[in-house]
């Protein structure tokens, strides 16, 4: 479960860049936060698709 808002985690993870980070790279690095929180999500509700089931379907490709 997450204890911190989104707010917050937005705030830590512009933190750790660098002074000269620019636009694109805060962008990204929200972009990522934000799938990250919805996969974690998706894993708690059991909204997600086993490794097996993957391995599985990448074998058919």
């Amino acid at each position: 479960m997450h204890t911190q808002t989104a707010k917050k985690e937005a705030i830590e993870v512009l933190q750790r860049l660098p002074d000269n980070a620019d636009m694109e790279e805060i962008m990204y690095r929200l972009y990522v936060l934000e799938n990250i929180r919805r996969g974690q999500q998706d894993a708690e509700q059991n909204n997600s698709t086993p490794a097996e089931q993957l391995l599985q379907d990448i074998q058919t490709w």
